[in-house]
């Protein structure tokens, strides 16, 4: 079990009684029901600044506050055990990690509003069916002092209505991030509907023309602040997976000693004692493995990016085995939309996918080792 320092200890608590009072499931289902836009709520996107948690990664001359990667881990374990909507992942986290890399102008214009929750800005970077950064056909021809920029993405987190997006394209073999604005009449942005409710967007870019300010950072330095923010995206995002993974652990073994069969809890059945150990005890080393990845970007280790991929691929698998088991647990009614237990499952499976699911970073890890 990982222990907290008393910060943290306090971070925690805090975050999970602000997420269970003003940001609990029910409040997802009525986002839902009322098929809102936004698929977030702006005013509970303003009280999440407010608590300083969109400024998180950002430093403080940006109007952030440094707390680092363990922190917003911490915060988004407790979005996962609530399905808090928010444009925490796509903004806070990789928005916000590649401004922050790229310092310069974008950083001092951004940074402020990113913190204050008066912008969102979405990563648009899959172009395929799955998620695979080494393969991107956007380009960006040069054209005088600027560039022509092409690029078709798909499901861009949080990309409908977003206030910019950072786009990912091929400047001829150089890669190179553009900050763009998405309501130029040669973009075109088409709102979709995740599995799990929230909003994204296919965008197409046609022609667009770009002068060498809207680059995010110099393209010499484009490649590693993608993996900087691809590094932090999935640490943080496995982090708000392991809380989903947690909850409907809670949440079944709660109904295990309230449903009653024979005239007794069914938690006193051994064969479900053992799947709940097993459960248990999976968790527990996903925790740890997660929580190493985030202390090991914060204190610039070498292993942050091989800890990100594997703390995103294990917690893949055990999350899908604690929604499954909580599923099978419940029994029919766990097949009902009047059981929360449906709604965790979707959001896994789309935090799966995002960012690389569980055999991408598997493949990368094994070929990494010579595999």
């Amino acid at each position: 079990m990982e222990l907290f320092n008393s910060e943290e200890t306090l971070l925690k608590d805090s975050a999970a009684g602000f997420m269970s009072e003003n940001a609990p499931v029910q409040a997802l289902r009525n986002i839902r029901d009322r098929k809102a836009p936004l698929c977030f709520n702006k005013e509970l996107h303003k009280s999440l600044a407010d608590m300083g948690w969109f400024g998180m990664l950002l430093p403080e001359e940006a109007g952030g506050y440094d707390f680092g990667h363990r922190a917003a881990g911490i915060v988004a374990e407790e979005m996962g055990r609530n399905l808090t909507a928010s444009p925490f992942l796509s903004t806070a986290v990789l928005s916000a990690v590649g401004l922050r890399h790229a310092s310069g102008d974008h950083l001092s214009e951004w940074g402020p509003q990113i913190a204050s929750g008066d912008a969102v800005i979405a990563l648009a970077i899959d172009e395929g069916a799955k998620h695979n950064p080494v393969r991107i056909k956007a380009t960006a021809k040069p054209d005088g002092n600027g560039f022509i920029l092409n690029a078709k993405k798909r499901a861009v987190f949080d990309g409908f209505n977003a206030d910019r997006l950072i786009v990912v394209a091929k400047a001829e073999e150089q890669t190179a991030l553009f900050i763009v604005n998405p309501t130029a009449s040669e973009v075109m942005v088409e709102r979709s509907s995740m599995l799990d409710s929230r909003n994204a967007a296919n965008i197409e870019i046609t022609n667009l023309h770009l002068d060498g300010k809207d680059l995010l950072c110099p393209l010499e330095k484009s490649d590693d602040t993608l993996r900087a923010m691809l590094r932090s995206g999935r640490a943080v995002a496995a982090s708000e997976q392991l809380g989903i993974a947690k909850e409907v652990t809670e949440r079944t073994t709660t109904y295990l000693n309230e449903r009653k069969q024979f005239g007794v809890p069914i938690g006193m059945f051994q064969a479900l004692q053992h799947r709940m150990a097993d459960l248990y005890c999976q968790i527990e080393e996903t925790s740890s493995l997660v929580s190493a990845s985030l202390r090991a970007i914060d204190t610039t280790q070498d292993s942050a990016d091989i800890l990100s991929r594997a703390a995103k691929a294990k917690v893949a698998k055990v999350a899908r085995t604690a929604t499954e088991e909580a599923v099978q647990i419940h029994g029919g009614i766990g097949m009902t939309d009047e059981v929360d237990i449906g709604l965790f499952m979707k959001r896994d499976r789309v935090l799966t996918e995002m960012l690389g699911d569980c055999a991408h970073h598997i493949d990368f890890l094994l070929r990494n080792r010579g595999l």
